[in-house]
This record gives structure tokens, sequence and C-alpha cells, in this order.
């Protein structure tokens, strides 16, 4: 069920074929650079260029608070998502080192953080001061959603706008693991208990308290499961709204897209949900250590390019896989064909 029409055209295949084929003429057996030469397949489909460029690469971290870490979900108190975020302003997190390592455009959105935040450094395009506790009431009404849907589209243009050729989306936002599992049991159908995770660093009693949680929600929010945008205003953030958003305006302007990690594939099931022509402009960077994003990697048939055991989110594990697309381009856009190096592509028989 959309929330609009899609304008998402689908990827040139007739462009893709012929990279292919062309990538068969490069001084190396075909098929040798495994998984890179399909990356770079499906980067000229998506761009429809023979040649495709990544870079530079834009990378946007959604914030937002969620009224369900009043339930004691998470390991760190509510107050830390604005914390993050003014160390995101500073330049002193994780996804701050990679993005200077990568050369990419950084913007930092807040959705709808509770606390307060840095006048500069961050934009400002709040739809609310946090969802609501998703135990007790619906996270957000469809009207929030919709808004929230609506942030992730400026800024996702806003990157296009700036040059950007791939993009990287982030988020921030403590307890946004819970509304994660929920809204992926709730879409998938399958049960809370082998998806909950960690999050922040929960275990033990914590872990299972945590998971009954979101079962009680799912019962009392009773989502409709047909309906992706009625599961986001029920059981979602506004971060992961946004970035949907972002996905699905990214996709318009014929951008790849990395997707991150748990709460990041959660995202894009929810936008493939509310619009299925997004799902071949997702390229996955990482497999989290969040249990519950195996299932969500799954129901989107997405097999990630790393595991690196990662599960800090903030748009990381995609930053950390972008050097694998710029190699793609790099090897279409360098290597010497059989012809071209005088070399004999004539196996022998």
């Amino acid at each position: 069920m959309n929330d609009r029409p899609s304008s998402i055209v689908p990827p040139d295949a007739a462009r893709a074929e012929r990279v292919g084929r062309y990538l068969d003429t490069l001084t190396k057996p075909p098929g040798s650079l495994g998984r890179l030469e399909a990356l770079a397949v499906t980067l000229a489909g998506i761009t429809g260029e023979d040649f495709p460029r990544v870079t530079p690469p834009g990378v946007v971290v959604f914030a937002a608070d969620h009224g369900v870490a009043e339930e004691g979900v998470s390991a760190f108190p509510q107050a830390v998502t604005a914390q993050m975020v003014a160390n995101f302003a500073a330049g002193g997190a994780a996804i701050n080192v990679f993005a200077r390592r990568l050369e990419a455009r950084l913007e930092v959105v807040d959705v709808g953080v509770a606390g307060e935040l840095p006048q500069t450094s961050v934009v400002h395009d709040k739809v609310r001061h946090g969802t609501a506790n998703l135990a007790r009431e619906a996270a957000m009404s469809r009207d929030e959603a919709r808004a929230a849907l609506a942030v992730g589209r400026r800024a996702a243009g806003r990157a296009a706008e700036a040059g950007c050729r791939c993009l990287i989306v982030g988020e921030m936002g403590i307890a946004n693991t819970t509304a994660s599992t929920a809204m992926l049991a709730a879409l998938t159908g399958a049960p809370v208990a082998e998806l909950v995770g960690p999050g922040t660093g929960v275990a033990g009693e914590a872990l299972a308290h945590k998971r009954a949680v979101i079962e009680a929600a799912l019962i009392e929010r009773a989502p409709d499961t047909a309906d992706p945008l009625d599961v986001l205003a029920r059981l979602g953030g506004l971060e992961i709204a946004a970035m949907a958003g972002a996905y699905r305006e990214a996709a318009t302007r014929r951008m790849p897209i990395l997707v991150d990690g748990f709460i990041a594939t959660v995202a894009a099931l929810t936008a493939c949900r509310l619009d299925p022509a997004l799902r071949p402009y997702l390229i996955f960077g990482h497999r989290s250590r969040e249990p519950g994003h195996a299932r969500a990697l799954a129901a989107l048939d997405a097999e990630p390019l790393l595991d690196l055991d990662l599960r800090l989110g903030e748009g990381t594990g995609a930053a950390l896989a972008f050097p694998l697309l710029e190699a793609a381009t790099a090897m279409l856009a360098e290597m010497a064909t059989f012809a071209q190096a005088g070399v004999d592509d004539r196996a022998e028989r």
C-alpha cells in the first residue's frame, strides 16, 4: 500500500547487460572478480551509465527519540540521543571519522530529538519531540509518519543537488532497536523471540523485558500488517520514517543507495513495502550482529557485502562498504581490454 504513487523508473536492464558483456572483454578470466563484477553491473543499471560514478558519496544521519525508552528497553538514557547528535555536529563520532575518510558530504538531521541540540551543524527539520511510547499508544499519527517521510525526501534531495552520486543513510535514537524489532515482527510475522537483540547492550533479564514490551505492544497496537504506513505510525520511529523517505527520493534520482545495518534495513523493508520499485536501487553494506537483521535481509532477498560483527548504526557499516563500490566502478573505467593490452583472450582447450 503506497502513501504516494511511485516515480521510480526501473534500472536500465539493456545497459546493465551491455556492461556485463564488456566486463568479459577485460584482462581477466570471465567472472573471476566475482561479486565485484555483479556490483558493477548493478551500478550501471541503476545510474544508466556505462561507466558509473559513485563519488562523492552523501551520508545523512537522521536523529529522533522514542517514547518507549520510558520502559527501560535501552542500556542508555534517552538524553544520549541529543548528546550523540552534538557529538556528530562536533565531528567526533565513528560516522564522522569514516565520512572524512571517504570525503563524503555529511548531514545530520533532527527529525524528532526530544532534547536541546546545537543550532549549527545540524539540519533542524523536526516533526515532533520524539515519538509517543509505543507500549502504551501509537508512536505517531499517520500524518506525522508522512511528514517524517517527507523530511527524508528533502534530505536526499539536498544530497543529490549537492552533487552526491551515492547515498548512505544512518540513524541515532535511543530505543530504536525496540521500534525496529516491533516493526519487523509486524511486517514479516516472525516471532519476536527470534528477532530481539541487545541494541545498546541490554542482556539477561533486561533483554527478556525488552522482548516482553515488544510482544505486548504488537498485541495492544494491532497494526494492519498489510498497510506499511500503519505499521510505521503505530510502532515505528521518526528517524526510521525519514530513512524510508530518503531511500525513495534517492531512487527517483537514480542514485545507488548503500543500506546500513538492522534499523536501516527495517526502514528499507518498510520503504519497499510502500513502493516495491525501490528494491533494485538498494545495495546492502553489511550484516549486523543484531539477530533480527538476518530476517530483515531475507525478507528483501538481500546479500550484504561485508560481515564485520558491527552493531553501531549511524551508517558506519555502509560507509565501510563504500570502497567496494569505488573499486567496482574503477575496474570498469580503468582496466584494459584484451585487445588494448595485446593479451590473447582465447582459453586453452
